[in-house]
């Protein structure tokens, strides 16, 4: 049975309108980045220096509140996360967070958290959205009459069951791979010490020990730059800390020639300089010969350092890499920043040591994944049984 938004929850409100900043002190508050990755993250809130909660007691969350992102950049419009309350716990509902309080005899929160992710509300999302320049946002009274399928009770319970059980083996792998990742970090440390700190041996600039260029992109409007093009041409959004085999893009000759994208040996280093989201500051292998576009910094392979090893340094400085990034609106890296990055040199023998660990490893992590994507395709399919 069909019923509105409107229908199925007796409270849709915004909340609390409070400064806030990341010093703790008081009781914490909900912020936009309370329900990254889709969860309810408690070292993600803000503070206030808040001790008398009773000018806020309508605005403290509750066991089975919804939290909905309804001010957002457009993927994320929609985000909700569901608040299981800990013993004792006070936390104050903060602005730009829609709370949703479900009429318990006719919806379940949890089902409703996993109907808000369906491709059928995720549409009708999209067609209530308004888009400006930095943001995108839609109002309470157009979500408040989007109509979602409402089955009894009964089967919601059963839904949100099996999809429990199977979201719950998903961040099992995860964690696995997580804990995979920590490994390769903790040996890094023992053999050199601290990633940036480290006094055990030198920090050399990238452009002593090696060359780095950057692409280009051939103009979409000339179709001899791009039709039947072999020349692997990478984007930045392909980036993902993994060694690129296959791209999505090729150029051809005349491209290459007619751009200032370059041909680049395997072996060669990508980063990326910008990019929105997580992008800035992933890295690739390149594992063929490629061009990119000029988003990428290249550096090249060099008898001076072993050039996996030196790309599993740049993974391991990821948040220093994005920290360095300079710009209003976007922070962007450049050239000069990823020529000048300080890289840890220990000798030969001990980078291709490390380098043998973290291939071993690797292979561990091959398996989780391939685990963790066949529960995933079981969790999208099931997801699509019940939420279109």
């Amino acid at each position: 049975m069909e019923k509105t938004i409107n229908e199925c929850f007796y409270q849709i409100q915004n909340g609390a309108n409070i400064k806030q900043g990341d010093v703790e002190g008081g009781f914490p508050i909900t912020r936009i980045e309370t329900t990254a990755n889709d969860k309810f993250n408690r070292d993600r809130m803000g503070y206030a220096g808040i001790t008398d909660i009773s000018k806020y007691e309508a605005y403290v969350l509750e066991d089975g509140d919804l939290l909905m992102s309804h001010i957002n950049s457009v993927q994320y419009l929609g985000r909700t996360v569901l608040y299981v309350k800990q013993p004792d716990e006070i936390i104050i509902h903060g602005m730009n967070l829609l709370r949703l309080k479900a009429r318990r005899n006719i919806i379940n929160p949890a089902y409703a958290r996993y109907c808000f992710y369906g491709h059928t509300f995720r549409c009708q999302i999209g067609n209530i959205t308004k888009k400006s320049v930095n943001q995108a946002s839609f109002a309470v009274k157009d979500l408040k009459q989007i109509k979602i399928e409402v089955p009894s009770l009964d089967v919601q319970n059963k839904v949100v069951v099996i999809l429990d059980r199977v979201q719950k083996i998903i961040d099992m792998r995860n964690n696995e791979l997580a804990s995979l990742d920590d490994l390769i970090k903790a040996r890094f440390v023992e053999m050199f010490g601290s990633i940036h700190e480290s006094t055990k041996y030198p920090y050399i600039a990238v452009k002593d020990l090696t060359d780095v260029t950057s692409g280009g992109t051939p103009s979409r409007d000339k179709t001899e730059y791009w039709d039947n093009g072999t020349i692997p041409w990478v984007k930045t959004t392909e980036l993902q800390n993994n060694v690129l085999i296959d791209v999505d893009e090729h150029i051809t000759e005349a491209g290459l020639a007619g751009s200032s994208a370059k041909l680049v040996p395997v072996g060669t280093i990508l980063v990326a300089m910008y990019g929105q989201g997580k992008t800035r500051g992933m890295t690739a292998y390149l594992g063929v010969e490629a061009s990119t576009n000029q988003a990428c910094a290249c550096i090249l392979p060099s008898d001076k350092v072993d050039s996996m090893f030196m790309w599993k340094y740049f993974e391991l400085s990821y948040d220093k890499l994005r920290s360095l990034a300079q710009g209003a609106g976007q922070p962007n890296l450049n050239g000069n920043m990823i020529k000048n990055f300080q890289v840890l040199v220990p000798p030969i023998e001990l980078q291709k040591e490390y380098v043998d660990f973290v291939n071993q490893i690797n292979k561990s992590k091959v398996a989780v994944q391939k685990a963790l994507e066949q529960t995933q395709t079981l969790f999208d399919s099931l997801m699509q049984k019940y939420f279109g």
